[in-house]
C-alpha cells in the first residue's frame, strides 16, 4: 500500500501533455493553450474617446466655467466607426463632436463630456472642464495591449474572457492541446441505468450513479468521455469489456469497482489477461483505498473503487490531476486552502482521510469547515452538500474543533 503522496506521485510521474492541435476560436473555451499568444496589434489601436462629448484642444477651454462658458466652433462629428486615418484637424477655437470609442484626432488632447456642454451642433458652449484633468477622457493607444506583447502562456486555461481578447487580436484559430479521451467502465450485477429504474422501484437493483456522476467530473476536467455499457460480474465479461474499450481507442481507461479482494473483483485479473500491467492497487486513504493504476496495451488504466463516494473522491484527487496534466494545463491541481475545522471527527486508522466538509467564510478572510454530514462511503448525498475535501494526514487520529487543515476545493 502506498501513501496518498506516493500514489499521487506514481500516477503523475509520466503524465505529459498529449498532442497539439488548433481549433476555431468558438470551440476553444475550456481548453489549454499549446502555444504562447503574442498580439500582432495594439489595443486600442488608436487614441479613442472615453466619453460622448467634444474633442478639443485643452488650452482652448481651460478657463471655461458654468458662469463664463467658452464657445468653440464645431467642425464635424466623429462616430465610433470612423476611419482613424481620415480625421479632421482642429485649429484654435475649434471642436469636433465625438462618440465613445471613436478615434480622437491627433490635434485634440481632451474630450469634454457632453453633459458639461450645451450640446450645440455648429457652435458649442463648454461650461466645465474639471472632468478633463489627467488624460482628458482619452483612452490611449495600446493602453490594454501593446503590439508584440506576450499575453497568454502555454498551459493557460482558456476562459470566456480569454476568448474576447483572442478575438480582439485576430486569433481565429487557437493552438490548444488535444483533449484526453477517456473510456469509463462501470460494473456490478446489482447496478442498472436509469432506463431500468422500474427494477429499482421494485427493490431488485440500484442505480449506477457513478455512470452519470463520474463522466460529468471527468468532462469537467477537460476530457472527452465515452461510457461503456455496465459490465456483469464475471471475468469473461470484464475481459471483453476492457478489450472492446482498448480496441475502440482511448488515452485513459477508467474502471469502477472490481479492484478490491472480493470474490467477484475481476478487474485486475482481466487486465493481466489482456496483456495489461498493474502498477499499484491500494493506497492508504479513506475513502477510496482500493485504487489501482497501470497500463493496458499502451493505454493508461485508472481503477477506482466501486462505492459511489469512494469513486468520486478518488476521481477528484487522482483522475482530475491526471487528466489536467494530459490535457496540457499548467495548473493540474484543484485549489487548496487552509481551513479551521469546527466539528469533532475520529480518524482511528493510520490513513489519509478526505473528509467531506462545507466551507464558509470567516470575518478575517479565512475559511471554517463543518462536516457536510455522515462520512460513510455509501452516502452520496453528503458529496453534494460538501464544497471541499478536508485532508487529514495519517498521523492524526482525532480531529478536534479549531484544528487547522488543508482542504481541496471541489470543481
Amino acid at each position: 500500500m502506498l501513501s496518498y503522496a506516493e500514489a499521487r506521485a506514481a500516477l503523475l510521474a509520466t503524465a505529459a501533455p498529449l498532442d497539439r492541435t488548433t481549433v476555431p476560436i468558438r470551440d476553444a473555451a475550456g481548453r489549454a493553450l499549446a502555444a504562447s499568444i503574442v498580439s500582432p496589434v495594439a489595443l486600442p489601436p488608436w487614441n479613442n474617446a472615453g466619453m460622448d462629448g467634444y474633442a478639443v484642444r485643452r488650452d482652448d477651454v481651460l478657463q471655461a466655467t458654468t458662469d463664463t462658458p467658452v464657445t468653440l466652433r464645431v467642425i464635424g462629428t466623429i462616430a465610433a466607426g470612423a476611419d482613424a486615418t481620415q480625421l479632421p484637424v482642429l485649429g484654435p477655437g475649434e471642436a469636433v463632436r465625438i462618440m465613445t470609442g471613436a478615434p480622437v484626432p491627433a490635434s485634440a488632447n481632451a474630450v469634454v463630456r457632453i453633459e458639461d456642454t450645451d450640446r450645440g451642433d455648429h457652435v458649442v458652449a463648454i461650461r466645465d472642464t474639471r472632468d478633463t484633468a489627467g488624460r482628458g477622457n482619452i483612452r490611449p493607444l495600446g493602453e490594454d495591449v501593446a503590439a508584440g506583447e506576450a499575453l497568454f502562456a502555454v498551459g493557460d486555461r482558456i476562459s470566456p474572457s480569454h476568448i474576447g481578447v483572442l478575438a480582439s487580436i485576430g486569433c481565429a484559430e487557437v493552438p490548444v492541446y488535444v483533449r484526453p479521451r477517456v473510456t469509463v467502465l462501470c460494473g456490478g450485477d446489482e447496478l442498472v441505468l436509469l432506463d431500468r429504474f422500474d427494477e429499482v422501484l421494485a427493490g431488485r437493483r440500484i442505480v449506477s450513479s457513478s455512470s452519470y456522476a463520474l463522466p460529468a467530473l471527468l468532462r469537467d476536467a477537460g476530457a472527452e468521455v465515452t461510457v461503456m455499457p455496465l459490465v456483469p460480474d464475471t471475468l469473461d465479461d470484464t475481459v471483453r469489456a476492457i478489450t472492446s474499450a482498448i480496441d475502440a481507442g482511448c488515452d485513459v481507461l477508467v474502471t469502477t469497482g472490481g479492484v478490491s479482494v472480493g470474490a467477484y473483483d475481476y478487474t485486475r485479473d482481466a487486465l493481466v489477461a489482456v496483456g495489461g500491467r498493474v502498477d499499484f492497487w491500494r493506497a492508504k486513504i479513506r475513502p477510496g483505498g482500493p485504487i489501482g493504476t497501470g497500463d493496458v496495451r499502451g493505454t493508461r488504466w485508472l481503477g477506482l473503487p466501486g462505492n459511489p463516494v469512494s469513486t468520486m473522491v478518488t476521481a477528484t484527487v487522482f483522475a482530475w490531476p491526471l487528466l489536467r496534466a494530459l490535457g496540457g494545463y499548467s495548473q493540474t491541481s484543484l485549489r487548496t486552502v487552509r481551513v479551521t475545522m469546527r466539528d469533532h471527527f475520529d480518524t482511528p486508522a493510520p490513513l489519509t482521510y478526505f473528509v467531506r466538509v462545507a466551507l464558509s467564510d470567516r470575518e478575517d478572510g479565512g475559511y471554517e469547515a463543518h462536516l457536510a454530514g455522515p462520512q460513510g462511503s455509501n452516502l452520496l448525498r453528503t458529496m453534494a452538500l460538501a464544497n471541499a475535501r478536508m485532508i487529514v494526514p495519517e498521523s492524526v487520529n482525532v480531529v478536534s474543533p479549531n484544528a487547522v487543515f488543508d482542504a481541496v476545493m471541489l470543481p
